[in-house]
């Protein structure tokens, strides 16, 4: 089917979805919690997360109200460091486990055998947090939305983590082998189980659609991935020249195609989501708007953050004039100081990226969307409270984490 079943036709106007958002409010809450974070070492930042989330979450729209976002950074900092714990004896595990069977890490090999070892190593242990990082996905996405709420009612998502790590295992495995062909029915087929499984109050959601309807998004990576397949062939016939300007057309293709696709997945999968009662969505994102935010953005950011680069290292710069004659000491505190601004500098740029590139792109995908049938959340009732899981704990230990 192309659309999902819902009990009810739409009911009520069209209503567009609208993110409200602008860089002079957001830009010195992100550089406050920015600087909160270094001064704390890194801790304060589960609570400048908070603030921030609510404020994006607060400044999208659909028609008259707003979501709100309710978790706080206490929870956020105590599932991190349950995580990190859980995570730390995993890790331990595994190694103890590679290095019975005689595979072990080797710090600076000294032989072609330990360059191999090392190389398995390294292999072995990505292979072993995958399923991590899949989990953590799914776990994040769950607290999310147990953590928000419209018109006062509490979005929800199933616990079955579990089962999205092993269909998102499987999937990634036939996508592998069929070279990337079977990318769209991944694509689909785990963002439906994320769907299927999301509430909104006491009201389902459901993903419609067909994976195959995701191949007109996914055309130009197959051209790319044709294009460095010919690459391939042609150096294997020395065709030296034809394969470089194949690999590089076919990698920029690609490229640009995977953009594309993400955008265009996007709209498709979007419009084709509905909520038990005859709400439903249509969505309209235009990847040319798409990467040229990401290209003014990325204008912006480096154009500024030059600037404050060299307004935080110029004075730093005047006092190390007579380095070669100061103490060992002194030498140790210029030391210090320099790394204290390389990452103030550093948290500048964050901030500056979140306002020029983060935002603006979240408001694009935001104010493309059209929700229609909007009058049957009058018939949603409340939800019970969801336990949060770990608070996205392992996603932030495993630095899953994004924008927002």
């Amino acid at each position: 089917m192309d659309h999902p079943t819902v009990s009810d036709v739409p009911v009520g106007p069209d209503v567009k979805v609208q993110y409200r958002g602008d860089a002079a409010k957001l830009f010195p809450l992100a550089l406050g919690v920015g600087v909160l974070g270094l001064v704390t070492f890194g801790i304060y930042r589960f609570w400048g997360k908070a603030r921030i989330r609510r404020h994006v979450w607060g400044k999208m729209r659909v028609g008259d109200d707003a979501l709100e976002f309710t978790g706080t950074g206490l929870e956020m900092f105590l599932g991190f460091l349950m995580a990190v714990v859980a995570l730390a004896i995993y890790l331990a595990i595994v190694q103890l486990i590679l290095f019975s069977v005689g595979i072990r890490f080797i710090f600076d090999p000294q032989s072609e055998m330990e360059v191999i070892a090392q190389g398995v190593s390294v292999a072995l242990s990505f292979v072993a947090v995958l399923p991590l990082l899949i989990f953590a996905a799914y776990r994040a996405r769950r607290y999310k939305l147990a953590r928000t709420r419209f018109r006062g009612i509490r979005f929800g998502m199933e616990k079955a983590a579990g089962g999205y790590v092993i269909r998102a295992l499987g999937y990634l495995g036939l996508t592998v082998v069929s070279l990337g062909l079977l990318w769209p029915l991944m694509t689909f087929r785990l963002e439906a189980y994320m769907t299927d499984r999301t509430w909104y109050g006491g009201a389902r959601f459901r993903q419609g659609g067909t994976w195959t309807g995701l191949y007109r998004a996914y055309r130009h990576v197959i051209v790319g991935m044709a294009l460095v397949a010919a690459a391939v062939v042609l150096g294997l016939m020395d065709q030296g020249g034809l394969a470089a300007l194949s690999g590089i057309v076919g990698a920029i293709w690609g490229g640009i195609g995977l953009i594309l696709y993400r955008v265009r997945g996007f709209g498709y999968l979007m419009s084709h989501k509905a909520l038990e009662g005859g709400l439903g969505f249509r969505a309209e994102p235009r990847a040319g708007t798409v990467v040229w935010t990401y290209i003014k953005g990325a204008l912006i950011v480096g154009l500024l953050g030059g600037v404050a680069s060299g307004v935080i290292f110029s004075p730093l710069g005047a006092m190390m004039a007579g380095v070669e004659d100061a103490g060992d000491l002194m030498r140790v505190e210029y030391a210090v100081l320099g790394v204290v601004m390389y990452l103030l500098v550093l948290t500048v740029f964050g901030a500056l990226s979140l306002v020029f590139i983060s935002q603006p792109v979240l408001a694009h995908f935001a104010d493309s969307v059209t929700v229609t049938g909007i009058g049957a959340l009058d018939a949603v009732r409340q939800r019970v409270a969801d336990d949060g899981a770990d608070a996205e704990g392992l996603a932030d230990a495993l630095d899953m984490g994004g924008a927002f």
